[in-house]
């Protein structure tokens, strides 16, 4: 169908859906409680029917976001997860994402496909070494931020302190939405500052049910709880008179952070974080192009890849990529372009996935999340349109700081090894390096964090049954450069120059002595550094 002229109904009914549409990530330092309050929000929206937290991760059943087999192993979150449900009449597209440091590259994709993002804090640590770095790529998006204060059921730090670290390090300003009725590890409830009501909490079947709550007035919340109760007015009073009340423009600008206390395992404070969503959170709106031109809503269909993910249904060793709706409608069956390629892409196998768990959709608006199954030709950062040619900004790559050989195990299962490699650098599961020197048989790997290699070799042996043996090389740096570099570093101790699977030079390093050494020897070579800001290409 013909999405090249509308009807001023399906214009407006694109218009209504968008609108209806709340896309977001949960951004936060490993063992934050990211995946628990995932959890705790699908629980609410009653799209399952009972949490798998109740002591934390290691002793907890399956969450949904999590299904990958290390990720139940090791109680952390390595792929992202998309989940879609409603809640209140609004479409909630919740993109969890990998807390580990060692998968920012992961998390930087996810952040390019939402409008929101909610960051949790450890009600005992503060804000973390990964929350900061994952504030910092939200700031440069210019993502409006929630912040919320999680395990407040356990002993912490002083909630004031909390303000006063989110004002001074993340330069925004907290607007209370709740607050906590008691010290942290005694968590009665919250002040429920848009209704001016006490909600009291109790937990229920240990944390995998709703929590069951109670509303009062503030008169009948000072009589029951005394003093914790004119705390939690004293205290949020305080932070709304040195910043200021509630401002949803100020939010929307990333001048100001709404503040919420919750208990994820607990189930406590759970549904206001949704409530707030749907209520403040931005919609989806116009997205820029690579030129900066905000593409209209009602355009015709058009969307990005964000994340290409193989072997999330054993059975059929597919392949899948997950593509942000931008404008227009997605219809399943319709023939798109990519950009990068200019071929045409047949949509027939189109679904929403909740976790592992999937459904055929036949359309979807902007803000959604579609999974397009064996789309083994689309790339992460691909371009998708019907009728009118757009192309949205790269997701650049990070800079790799570790690096190994890899080889086959098995000599005989190299067509195997090498099938492995190249799907696992086509998901950006990994960075894949090569050179005439070494040979199609020994590449190297390039990795954020060690981590990534552990997964590299568990998918290589179980998905596609090409166990292999990783050496370590001595680099610790890699810079952009050019074909030039090739020769005047042959032979150069400390240093080696390799080819990305983008057509990008890297040239790398030991370590910063050896670069500046090479750098005042060879002043005429392009040695850029790698950065989000700028693409590689």
């Amino acid at each position: 169908m013909s999405q090249d002229v509308l009807s001023p109904a399906r214009v407006s009914e694109i218009h209504k859906q968008a609108a209806r549409r709340r896309t977001f990530a949960v951004i936060s330092h490993p063992d934050a409680g990211k995946s628990t309050l995932t959890e705790a929000l699908a629980l609410h929206a009653k799209v399952i029917g009972t949490a798998g937290a109740s002591s934390g991760k290691a002793n907890r059943k399956e969450t949904v976001s999590d299904w990958m087999q290390m990720e139940k192993d090791r109680g952390i979150s390595i792929s992202s997860a998309a989940l879609q449900f409603s809640y209140r009449d609004t479409v909630i597209n919740l993109l969890d994402t990998p807390g580990h440091a060692d998968f920012s590259e992961d998390t930087y994709r996810v952040l390019a496909a939402v409008d929101c993002a909610v960051m949790l804090v450890d009600a005992a640590k503060g804000l973390e070494t990964q929350t900061m770095k994952l504030f910092e790529v939200c700031k440069q998006r210019n993502l409006p931020i929630i912040t919320v204060i999680n395990k407040w059921d356990r002993p912490g730090l002083d909630a004031l302190a909390l303000m006063d670290e989110i004002t001074e390090r993340t330069g925004l300003q907290p607007m209370p939405l709740t607050w906590a009725v008691g010290i942290s590890g005694d968590f009665r409830g919250v002040w429920d500052l848009r209704n001016d009501r006490f909600a009291r909490f109790q937990r229920n079947n240990a944390g995998a049910n709703i929590a069951l709550t109670e509303y009062f007035t503030p008169e009948q919340a000072a009589e029951s709880q005394g003093s914790n109760w004119s705390d939690a007015v004293d205290e949020a009073g305080l932070v709304i008179d040195s910043n200021l009340e509630f401002d949803v423009e100020a939010f929307h600008a990333g001048t100001a952070t709404p503040i919420l206390f919750s208990s994820a395992a607990l189930n406590f404070g759970v549904k206001e974080l949704l409530d707030a969503l749907v209520d403040f959170a931005p919609p989806a709106a116009p997205r820029p192009d690579v030129d900066g031109s905000p593409r209209a809503v009602e355009s015709p269909f058009s969307g990005f890849v964000f994340k290409v993910q193989a072997g999330m249904n054993k059975a059929h060793r597919d392949h899948v990529a997950f593509i942000r709706v931008c404008s227009g409608v997605f219809e399943r069956g319709m023939v798109v372009t990519q950009t990068r390629t200019g071929k045409s892409f047949a949509t027939k196998y189109a679904q929403q996935v909740f976790g592992r768990e999937r459904e055929v959709i036949d359309e979807a608006y902007p803000g959604d999340v579609v999974g397009l199954v064996n789309a083994s030709s689309l790339r992460v950062g691909d371009s998708l349109f019907l009728e009118e040619a757009v192309e949205y900004p790269a997701i650049p790559l990070f800079a790799p700081e570790h690096f190994q050989v890899a080889r086959s195990k098995d000599p005989s299962k190299f067509k195997q090894f090498r099938r492995g490699i190249e799907q696992l650098e086509h998901e950006g599961v990994i960075q894949v390096l090569r050179s005439d020197v070494r040979g199609d048989q020994a590449p190297v790997l390039a990795a954020v964090g060690p981590m990534q290699f552990e997964v590299v070799e568990d998918r290589m042996a179980h998905d596609f049954n090409a166990p292999m043996r990783l050496e370590r090389l001595p680099y610790s740096m890699a810079r952009i450069s050019t074909a030039d570099a090739m020769p005047a570093l042959a032979n150069v101790p400390g240093a080696e120059v390799l080819v990305r699977s983008d057509g990008e030079y890297l040239a790398l390093f030991n370590d910063v002595w050896a670069l500046r050494r090479i750098e005042k020897n060879h002043p005429d070579l392009t040695l850029v550094p790698i950065g989000t800001h700028n693409p590689a290409k």
